[in-house]
């Protein structure tokens, strides 16, 4: 008589290497950590490429509390290991790490108004969005995640309504950066602000998003896109993603918004700050047109979050507009840009101006930091 076929054995917790963050601003530091089996519903990937969005550096530099933690949230993985209850993904899938999930049953999933998923939203806490612990652990005491994704580590936890199937044929040091930065500002174009044909743009920071947002409003077929940035070398960069007008604010002598609205006739149709900088919304929206410019506003501050600007550019007609994630739902939307960017419909590998081993990772971090980089994408060991 035959031997039953035995299940297979649950999984374990792994030991692997993280980049740990200390403290506010300090060199990330290499350690062994343990890496818990994913829970119901959560799936446990082996990062292959991560990339360094301006997000992690932000939060790692100014955030006070929530340490030890690991950063990362743009990333592309293989499913190691599922939990109870996922029937979506199977060990061996590629998959897109997102920092927002879609849970397609909450009042906003079910909406198709908006990607803000009641169950699996921004997380803020360092913690998974099912039982509010963590996932990874040092020496028995817990380390907190970053967005509940948690990339710079060999190994990382998410829920599965936080992950993106994705074709194994596609290049995962590629497009690692439709899980964040270049959907962000191609959703920005397309979905927040709906960019017409004929219209002019006019777009603050020309980082990967500012960049992105270019590339959607050039596809959309925008006359005149303006680029604002203080570093002079992203004026050819701009050009290569659709800018087709250049202004560095320091080389300046009067207001940008002056400079803008000689350039568009009064003001641009359309304005994005991408900078991270609440001071920098208020030069966007008097840079737009009266009566129905509109600004979309895209980065995170470093400090000072609250917006101010005079009521009166509101009351002339701008509309200013808050953009997470470009208004995509993750599940639903982003099957259809790894899709555009295989038919070479968008352009992504142009925003990557590094790559480097994981453990040069502070190195990367100071290029980012030095304003030296775009995308810096880390590839995990094999």
């Amino acid at each position: 008589m035959a031997a039953a076929a035995s299940s297979p054995s649950p999984p374990a917790v792994i030991t692997c290497r993280a980049a740990v963050a200390w403290g506010p601003g300090q060199a990330l530091v290499m350690e062994d950590v343990e890496v818990a089996p994913p829970g119901p519903l959560e799936i446990r990937v082996k990062v292959v490429s991560t990339s360094i969005c301006r997000s992690d550096v932000t939060q790692w530099q100014s955030t006070p509390d929530l340490f030890p933690r690991i950063f990362g949230h743009e990333a592309s993985g293989v499913v190691e290991s599922v939990g109870e209850g996922v029937t979506e993904f199977q060990v061996g899938d590629h998959a897109l790490t997102v920092f927002i999930g879609e849970c397609m049953s909450c009042k906003h999933c079910v909406s198709g108004k908006s990607n803000m998923c009641q169950t699996l939203g921004l997380e803020r806490k360092g913690v998974m969005h099912s039982d509010q612990t963590t996932r990874f652990s040092i020496g028995g005491k817990p380390v907190y995640h970053y967005c509940a994704v948690s990339s710079f580590s060999e190994y990382a936890v998410v829920h599965s309504g936080c992950a993106v199937k994705v074709s194994p044929t596609m290049p995962m040091d590629r497009i690692c950066l439709l899980s964040c930065g270049a959907s962000a500002g191609l959703g920005a174009a397309w979905n927040v602000a709906d960019v017409s044909k004929g219209s002019s743009v006019v777009i603050f920071g020309l980082g990967t998003v500012g960049l992105s947002v270019a590339q959607g409003a050039k596809l959309r077929g925008a006359s005149k896109i303006i680029g604002v940035d203080t570093n002079p070398a992203k004026q050819e960069k701009g050009k290569a993603f659709g800018v087709t007008d250049f202004i560095n604010p320091a080389e300046l002598n009067e207001p940008v918004q002056q400079v803008v609205k000689r350039l568009t006739d009064g003001g641009a149709d359309y304005s994005f700050e991408c900078v991270g900088d609440t001071g920098v919304v208020s030069t966007a929206l008097q840079s737009c047109s009266d009566g129905w410019g509109l600004t979309v506003t895209l980065g995170v501050p470093k400090a000072k979050p609250e917006v101010s600007a005079h009521y009166g550019l509101l009351l002339s007609g701008r509309t200013l507009k808050g953009s997470l994630f470009g208004g995509w739902r993750p599940k639903t939307d982003i099957p259809l840009l790894v899709e555009k960017y295989a038919n070479k419909e968008i352009q992504v590998d142009g925003l990557v101006t590094h790559d480097m081993p994981f453990s040069d990772i502070n190195k990367a971090l100071e290029l980012m930091l030095q304003n030296r980089c775009l995308r810096c994408v880390i590839h995990m060991p094999k």
